[in-house]
């Protein structure tokens, strides 16, 4: 193995799309991941054009189109009556705007996509059950440990294996964690099993007293993907694969709007999922030596604003700029940190405040600082306009 190459820790979205990244501009990679199957969850992904910009820089853009769903508008609706609080127009209009579209895509088929590409550019780069244990610093390069006894050489280290990185834990140490209050619940329902009027070709925010639900659609239309977030004193297991019963789920989002509550009853009673809400506050460095860290296991971020993925694909197309503008060691990951630390620790911010104004306690509240709000505006300004692939770097 060349002492240029890149090791990542960790198969995932972020993972993918930083291997993609630095293989397309000549750099070396291998991607350790700690399954033995490459799959995400069944669950929905929203892309939004900061991300749909790595996407087409990279090569996957249009396939994901094809996968996805394209939806006509991002609405902020109330939970009871369906009223429009606010919207963001996507679609074409959305398109005219940015350049690129905003699309929501199953997590399963992003996924396999990236890992086509990766394998395009470099068939043996993705290595399977290989989970990282701990690294070591050599001042030339990095060593690699993983859980079965081998051994990985390489230049530096990106960790890209999530909130509970092992590369995270050895680098900033453990975190505190707080629980939110809010437990998050999980479902994907066929389009064909709810009425027509409960299938919106929109993504929807529906904002209420103690909690909300995300609706939108997926794969051409034919799924729906629900994330509801409800204030809960228990605190629940954080794993996205902890399933709970339908009927507490049911219970949950009782008087909600009539294309909840048909979307719940749509759901399979044994595919149900629900998993604690934790908050860990932004951190000024991530960088040790010649290891750096990625997305969730950098900044990992409430999915109150639909970018916590976007984030990890942004740090993957700025962390690919700096190695290839400085090549693989310590000063291309100060520059690459260097670049990602305000917009990320704002994104983490803000989301942790839109959890506040989703769940304010009556509609009379909700109306009142909506109106105070320009979420079109505000969010097309900074953050749908930013360019991983050309903004300048600091």
């Amino acid at each position: 193995m060349s002492n240029h190459t890149v090791l990542i820790a960790g198969g995932g979205i972020g993972g993918l799309t930083a291997a993609a990244c630095l293989l397309q501009r000549g750099i070396d990679v291998d991607v350790y991941e700690q399954a033995d199957v490459l799959g995400e969850v069944g669950a929905g992904i929203q892309v939004s054009a900061n991300a749909s910009r790595v996407y087409r820089h990279i090569g996957v853009l249009d396939a994901l189109v094809e996968a996805g769903s394209r939806p006509d508008a991002y609405r902020f609706r109330l939970f009871d009556s369906g009223e429009v609080l606010q919207t963001i127009p996507l679609g074409d209009a959305y398109v005219q705007r940015h350049g690129v579209p905003y699309v929501s895509v199953h997590r399963a088929d992003l996924h396999r996509l990236l890992v086509e590409r990766v394998r395009a550019l470099k068939p043996d780069a993705i290595h399977l059950g290989k989970e990282v244990v701990r690294f070591e610093d050599g001042g030339d390069g990095v060593v690699l440990h993983f859980a079965d006894g081998a051994q990985a050489h390489g230049a530096v280290l990106l960790g890209a294996d999530g909130i509970k990185s092992a590369v995270r834990e050895q680098i900033i140490g453990a975190a505190p964690v707080t629980y939110t209050g809010d437990a998050s619940w999980r479902v994907v329902v066929r389009a064909d099993d709810v009425a027509p009027e409960h299938r919106q070709r929109t993504v929807d925010i529906w904002v209420g007293p103690g909690k909300h639900a995300v609706t939108y659609p997926m794969r051409g239309d034919s799924l729906i993907n629900l994330v509801g977030c409800v204030e809960h004193d228990q605190w629940d297991e954080e794993s996205w694969v902890a399933s709970r019963p339908w009927r507490e789920l049911k219970a949950d989002f009782q008087g909600w709007h009539p294309s909840i509550d048909a979307l719940i009853d749509a759901a399979d009673r044994d595919q149900c999922y629900r998993w604690a809400m934790n908050n860990r506050p932004p951190v000024s460095n991530w960088t040790a030596g010649a290891a750096t860290l990625l997305g969730d296991a950098a900044h990992p971020t409430l999915p109150y604003m639909a970018q916590g993925a976007a984030m990890a694909v942004e740090d993957a197309a700025l962390f690919a700029r700096a190695l290839a503008a400085r090549g693989p060691g310590h000063e291309a990951l100060l520059q690459y940190q260097r670049n990602r630390i305000e917009r990320t620790t704002r994104i983490v911010n803000e989301s942790s405040a839109n959890r506040r104004l989703f769940h304010l306690d009556s509609t009379e509240a909700l109306r009142r600082e909506f109106a105070k709000r320009d979420m079109n505006s505000e969010r097309s300004a900074w953050l749908f306009s930013y360019d991983p692939v050309s903004v300048d770097m600091l």
